[in-house]
């Protein structure tokens, strides 16, 4: 077999491309039309030996993208210009344990040569001279796959902002309560403990009044970051409402949770947050519950969290306080 004639001629006889329906009619006719009809695909179109891999045919589409192969070079040298078979090749499901050809398997996979997506049919057939061959038909879909993966990153993204709190970058009410459910889930199955700490910010009404609302996010864009940077990975920290913001801590004692809680409200009662010509102290009141057997939701552990940072409020403020256990 020489390079042009690989190349540029396929036998007729029993190549079978689409459910069993032979691409020719007439052996003295056929081979010219047939090269017509597959050069002018808009799709590559090769045939390899089964066994061997040995490469016996290429389309014009393939040869303009890949060069003319020469005789006896492999499919897998020609195609992914790699040493041995592809780790993906799809032969084994081309046929069933009797060796009978099982029709047409479709998937999709990114060339490493030329980086670009194809969509493959790929069906084994006989050859002219009874040996099993593979007939694959490759089909460019790479601006298909680049809109998908656009679509998916939009997708990705606008959950994300529906998840996260746009001011402060923590979690939002509703991510909350949505990764909250499923650590309670967890939490109950494994027997271990959970706190969930609720704070609230002391007379924030009062920076909001005195020196307007954009000094009122400042200051919670402040608590955003210092809540990133002090907790902990596992943690699910969120503001769940104006200046109310709560965490609930995994594996985590109630000793543990009243030392995280403290350690906040001295971080807070140190925070300086300068806007303009002012510097806004804020400080805020903390309330810490434990998760119990009978909370069957996520709702009654934070209503008696909520419970307890009213009872710091009570106290006069800037406090930590610690429902008891049920």
């Amino acid at each position: 077999m020489t390079t042009h004639k690989a190349g540029d001629r396929i036998p007729s006889r029993n190549v079978d491309v689409y459910h069993s329906t032979s691409l020719a009619t007439e052996e003295s006719t056929a081979p010219a039309g047939l090269q017509t009809i597959l050069d002018n695909l808009d799709a590559l179109v090769y045939v390899a030996d089964f066994e061997t891999h040995e490469l016996l045919y290429m389309n014009a589409y393939g040869r303009n993208i890949l060069g003319s192969f020469s005789e006896g070079q492999k499919c897998w040298q020609m195609l992914q210009n790699t040493d041995g078979p592809c780790s993906f090749c799809t032969n084994h499901l081309l046929i069933d344990s009797s060796g009978a050809a099982t029709g047409i398997h479709v998937w999709e996979f990114q060339n490493r040569v030329d980086k670009r997506w194809y969509q493959c049919r790929d069906q084994a057939i006989e050859w002219t001279d009874g040996r099993l061959v593979r007939l694959e038909i490759a089909t460019d879909i790479t601006d298909r796959k680049h809109m998908e993966v656009a679509l998916q990153k939009a997708q990705q993204a606008a959950e994300k902002a529906s998840l996260q709190d746009e001011l402060t970058l923590l979690n939002n009410r509703r991510a909350f309560f949505q990764f909250g459910e499923q650590l309670l889930k967890q939490a109950k199955r494994s027997q271990t403990p959970v706190a969930a700490i609720m704070f609230d910010l002391d007379h924030f009404k009062q920076i909001n009044d005195t020196y307007g609302h954009e000094a009122g996010d400042e200051v919670l864009r402040e608590i955003g970051n210092l809540l990133r940077t002090r907790g902990r990975a596992s943690d699910i920290t969120a503001r769940i409402g104006g200046e109310e913001f709560a965490l609930l801590l995994p594996d985590t004692p109630q000793d543990q949770a009243l030392e995280l809680a403290e350690l906040l409200r001295q971080a807070l009662q140190a925070l300086r947050v300068q806007y303009k010509h002012a510097e806004l102290r804020p400080t805020a009141s903390f309330g810490i519950a434990m998760l119990s057997n009978d909370d069957g939701r996520l709702e009654s552990l934070l209503s008696r969290a909520d419970e307890a940072m009213y009872l710091s409020k009570a106290k006069g403020r800037d406090k930590v306080s610690v429902l008891p256990r049920l």
